[in-house]
Protein backbone atom coordinates (compact mmCIF):
# COMPACT_ATOMS: atom_id res chain seq x y z
CA UNK A 1 0.00 0.00 0.00
CA UNK A 2 1.32 3.44 -0.94
CA UNK A 3 2.01 5.66 2.04
CA UNK A 4 0.69 8.96 0.66
CA UNK A 5 2.34 11.74 2.65
CA UNK A 6 0.99 15.26 2.77
CA UNK A 7 3.47 18.12 2.49
CA UNK A 8 2.85 21.14 4.69
CA UNK A 9 4.82 24.20 3.65
CA UNK A 10 5.70 26.58 6.47
CA UNK A 11 5.92 30.13 5.12
CA UNK A 12 6.91 31.91 8.35
CA UNK A 13 10.23 33.06 6.97
CA UNK A 14 8.65 34.93 4.09
CA UNK A 15 7.30 37.15 6.86
CA UNK A 16 10.73 37.17 8.52
CA UNK A 17 12.23 38.63 5.35
CA UNK A 18 9.40 41.15 5.01
CA UNK A 19 9.78 42.26 8.61
CA UNK A 20 13.49 42.87 8.16
CA UNK A 21 12.63 46.03 6.20
CA UNK A 22 8.98 46.63 7.06
CA UNK A 23 6.31 47.23 4.44
CA UNK A 24 4.49 44.45 2.62
CA UNK A 25 7.15 42.78 0.48
CA UNK A 26 7.59 39.90 0.04
CA UNK A 27 3.84 39.29 0.29
CA UNK A 28 3.06 36.28 2.43
CA UNK A 29 -0.30 35.66 0.75
CA UNK A 30 1.47 35.35 -2.60
CA UNK A 31 3.82 32.78 -1.07
CA UNK A 32 0.80 30.86 0.22
CA UNK A 33 -0.82 30.79 -3.23
CA UNK A 34 2.41 29.78 -4.97
CA UNK A 35 2.82 26.93 -2.46
CA UNK A 36 -0.75 25.81 -3.04
CA UNK A 37 -0.38 25.91 -6.82
CA UNK A 38 2.90 23.97 -6.59
CA UNK A 39 1.12 21.10 -4.83
CA UNK A 40 1.47 21.86 -1.14
CA UNK A 41 -1.21 19.95 0.74
CA UNK A 42 -1.44 22.53 3.51
CA UNK A 43 0.09 25.80 4.68
CA UNK A 44 1.71 26.00 8.12
CA UNK A 45 2.35 29.22 10.04
CA UNK A 46 3.52 29.88 13.60
CA UNK A 47 2.07 32.93 15.33
CA UNK A 48 4.59 33.51 18.11
CA UNK A 49 3.97 35.49 21.24
CA UNK A 50 6.48 38.15 20.10
CA UNK A 51 5.05 38.17 16.53
CA UNK A 52 8.57 37.99 15.13
CA UNK A 53 7.28 36.86 11.75
CA UNK A 54 3.62 35.96 11.14
CA UNK A 55 0.94 38.03 12.87
CA UNK A 56 -2.86 37.87 13.10
CA UNK A 57 -3.34 40.03 9.99
CA UNK A 58 -1.21 37.57 8.04
CA UNK A 59 -3.21 34.66 9.42
CA UNK A 60 -6.50 36.23 8.32
CA UNK A 61 -5.15 37.15 4.88
CA UNK A 62 -3.79 33.68 4.23
CA UNK A 63 -7.05 32.03 5.30
CA UNK A 64 -8.90 34.35 2.90
CA UNK A 65 -6.88 33.34 -0.17
CA UNK A 66 -6.00 29.65 0.15
CA UNK A 67 -8.16 26.66 -0.73
CA UNK A 68 -6.09 24.12 1.20
CA UNK A 69 -5.98 23.58 4.98
CA UNK A 70 -4.02 25.89 7.26
CA UNK A 71 -2.11 24.46 10.21
CA UNK A 72 -1.50 27.01 12.98
CA UNK A 73 1.42 26.43 15.33
CA UNK A 74 0.99 28.13 18.70
CA UNK A 75 2.32 28.11 22.24
CA UNK A 76 0.09 26.44 24.83
CA UNK A 77 -1.39 29.50 26.51
CA UNK A 78 -4.79 31.26 26.67
CA UNK A 79 -3.78 34.14 24.36
CA UNK A 80 -2.85 31.83 21.53
CA UNK A 81 -5.90 29.61 22.02
CA UNK A 82 -8.06 32.74 21.75
CA UNK A 83 -6.45 33.44 18.36
CA UNK A 84 -7.18 29.88 17.23
CA UNK A 85 -10.78 30.18 18.37
CA UNK A 86 -11.19 33.48 16.51
CA UNK A 87 -9.71 32.45 13.16
CA UNK A 88 -10.60 28.73 13.22
CA UNK A 89 -7.77 27.19 11.18
CA UNK A 90 -8.10 23.60 10.02
CA UNK A 91 -5.66 22.46 12.68
CA UNK A 92 -3.64 23.71 15.63
CA UNK A 93 -0.28 22.28 16.70
CA UNK A 94 0.90 23.10 20.22
CA UNK A 95 4.63 23.74 20.27
CA UNK A 96 7.03 24.80 23.04
CA UNK A 97 8.09 28.42 22.84
CA UNK A 98 10.98 30.33 24.35
CA UNK A 99 11.27 34.02 23.52
CA UNK A 100 15.08 33.82 23.28
CA UNK A 101 15.22 30.84 20.92
CA UNK A 102 16.01 31.30 17.24
CA UNK A 103 13.67 28.48 16.27
CA UNK A 104 11.67 25.84 18.12
CA UNK A 105 14.12 23.79 20.18
CA UNK A 106 12.81 20.33 21.00
CA UNK A 107 9.33 19.03 21.56
CA UNK A 108 6.58 19.98 23.94
CA UNK A 109 7.03 18.46 27.41
CA UNK A 110 3.57 16.91 27.72
CA UNK A 111 4.52 14.91 30.79
CA UNK A 112 5.65 17.95 32.77
CA UNK A 113 2.76 20.14 31.63
CA UNK A 114 0.06 17.47 31.68
CA UNK A 115 -2.46 19.25 33.93
CA UNK A 116 -1.88 22.63 32.30
CA UNK A 117 -2.49 21.13 28.86
CA UNK A 118 -5.56 19.26 30.06
CA UNK A 119 -7.03 22.56 31.27
CA UNK A 120 -6.10 24.52 28.14
CA UNK A 121 -7.58 21.92 25.80
CA UNK A 122 -11.00 22.57 27.30
CA UNK A 123 -10.82 26.13 25.96
CA UNK A 124 -10.65 25.20 22.29
CA UNK A 125 -14.18 26.13 21.31
CA UNK A 126 -14.57 24.37 17.99
CA UNK A 127 -14.57 20.61 17.58
CA UNK A 128 -13.74 21.27 13.92
CA UNK A 129 -10.19 22.35 14.83
CA UNK A 130 -7.89 19.35 14.81
CA UNK A 131 -5.36 19.47 17.66
CA UNK A 132 -1.85 18.05 17.59
CA UNK A 133 1.23 18.17 19.82
CA UNK A 134 4.78 18.73 18.57
CA UNK A 135 6.79 16.24 20.64
CA UNK A 136 10.14 14.50 20.71
CA UNK A 137 10.18 10.83 19.64
CA UNK A 138 10.02 9.72 23.26
CA UNK A 139 7.89 6.90 24.67
CA UNK A 140 6.91 8.70 27.88
CA UNK A 141 5.80 11.79 25.95
CA UNK A 142 3.69 9.58 23.72
CA UNK A 143 2.03 7.89 26.69
CA UNK A 144 1.16 11.30 28.18
CA UNK A 145 -0.15 12.54 24.82
CA UNK A 146 -2.36 9.48 24.49
CA UNK A 147 -3.69 9.98 28.02
CA UNK A 148 -4.82 13.49 27.08
CA UNK A 149 -6.82 12.07 24.19
CA UNK A 150 -4.73 13.71 21.47
CA UNK A 151 -5.06 11.87 18.16
CA UNK A 152 -2.37 13.66 16.13
CA UNK A 153 1.30 14.28 16.85
CA UNK A 154 4.14 15.89 14.96
CA UNK A 155 7.45 14.26 15.79
CA UNK A 156 10.40 16.60 16.20
CA UNK A 157 13.05 15.50 13.68
CA UNK A 158 15.63 18.08 14.72
CA UNK A 159 17.97 15.64 16.46
CA UNK A 160 17.89 13.37 13.41
CA UNK A 161 18.60 16.31 11.09
CA UNK A 162 21.45 17.44 13.35
CA UNK A 163 22.92 13.94 13.35
CA UNK A 164 22.91 13.88 9.54
CA UNK A 165 24.62 17.27 9.37
CA UNK A 166 27.27 16.40 11.97
CA UNK A 167 27.70 12.78 10.77
CA UNK A 168 26.77 11.53 14.22
CA UNK A 169 24.70 8.45 15.03
CA UNK A 170 22.05 8.82 12.34
CA UNK A 171 20.79 5.29 12.83
CA UNK A 172 20.15 5.89 16.54
CA UNK A 173 18.07 9.02 15.89
CA UNK A 174 16.23 7.38 13.01
CA UNK A 175 15.39 4.37 15.19
CA UNK A 176 13.90 6.65 17.85
CA UNK A 177 11.57 8.13 15.24
CA UNK A 178 10.65 4.73 13.81
CA UNK A 179 9.86 3.36 17.27
CA UNK A 180 7.77 6.43 18.10
CA UNK A 181 5.78 6.07 14.88
CA UNK A 182 5.06 2.40 15.64
CA UNK A 183 3.93 3.24 19.18
CA UNK A 184 1.75 6.09 17.91
CA UNK A 185 0.16 3.71 15.41
CA UNK A 186 -0.58 1.25 18.24
CA UNK A 187 -2.34 4.12 20.05
CA UNK A 188 -4.28 5.06 16.89
CA UNK A 189 -2.49 8.41 16.84
CA UNK A 190 -1.82 9.95 13.42
CA UNK A 191 1.84 10.75 13.01
CA UNK A 192 3.35 13.80 11.32
CA UNK A 193 7.01 14.88 11.36
CA UNK A 194 9.09 17.96 10.85
CA UNK A 195 12.04 20.22 11.75
CA UNK A 196 15.33 20.50 9.93
CA UNK A 197 14.23 18.42 6.93
CA UNK A 198 15.79 19.07 3.54
CA UNK A 199 16.45 17.39 0.20
CA UNK A 200 19.27 15.28 1.63
CA UNK A 201 17.63 13.90 4.78
CA UNK A 202 13.90 13.79 4.06
CA UNK A 203 13.86 10.44 2.24
CA UNK A 204 14.60 8.31 5.30
CA UNK A 205 11.77 10.01 7.20
CA UNK A 206 9.33 9.81 4.29
CA UNK A 207 10.02 6.09 3.93
CA UNK A 208 8.78 5.32 7.47
CA UNK A 209 5.38 3.61 7.26
CA UNK A 210 2.45 5.44 8.88
CA UNK A 211 3.91 8.93 8.72
CA UNK A 212 1.05 10.91 7.21
CA UNK A 213 2.45 14.42 6.89
CA UNK A 214 5.72 16.32 6.74
CA UNK A 215 5.99 20.02 7.60
CA UNK A 216 8.95 21.81 6.04
CA UNK A 217 9.63 25.53 6.03
CA UNK A 218 13.01 27.16 6.56
CA UNK A 219 14.83 24.99 4.03
CA UNK A 220 12.22 25.50 1.31
CA UNK A 221 12.12 29.26 1.74
CA UNK A 222 15.93 29.39 1.69
CA UNK A 223 16.16 27.22 -1.42
CA UNK A 224 13.46 29.32 -3.07
CA UNK A 225 15.78 32.36 -3.05
CA UNK A 226 17.91 30.61 -5.65
CA UNK A 227 15.44 28.35 -7.43
CA UNK A 228 11.96 29.83 -6.95
CA UNK A 229 9.38 28.65 -4.43
CA UNK A 230 7.38 26.59 -6.91
CA UNK A 231 10.46 24.71 -8.09
CA UNK A 232 11.63 24.09 -4.52
CA UNK A 233 8.28 22.63 -3.51
CA UNK A 234 7.99 20.51 -6.66
CA UNK A 235 11.45 19.07 -6.04
CA UNK A 236 10.63 18.26 -2.41
CA UNK A 237 7.36 16.59 -3.43
CA UNK A 238 9.26 14.47 -5.97
CA UNK A 239 11.85 13.34 -3.40
CA UNK A 240 9.14 12.42 -0.89
CA UNK A 241 7.13 10.52 -3.50
CA UNK A 242 10.17 8.54 -4.58
CA UNK A 243 10.96 7.61 -0.95
CA UNK A 244 7.61 6.01 -0.14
Amino acid sequence: MTNNIRLGVNIDHVATLRNARGGIHPEITLAAKIAENAGADLITVHVREDRRHVNEDDLKSILDVINIPLNLEIAANPEMIAIANKYKPHSVCFVPENRKEITTEGGLDVLKNFEKLRSLLKNISSNDIKVSFFIDPDKEQLFATRDLGIKIIELHTGSYAHAVTKKMDIELELTKIQDAVRLADNFNINCHAGHGLNYDNVSLIASIPNIKELNIGHFLIGDAIFNGLQNSILKMKKIIKEAI
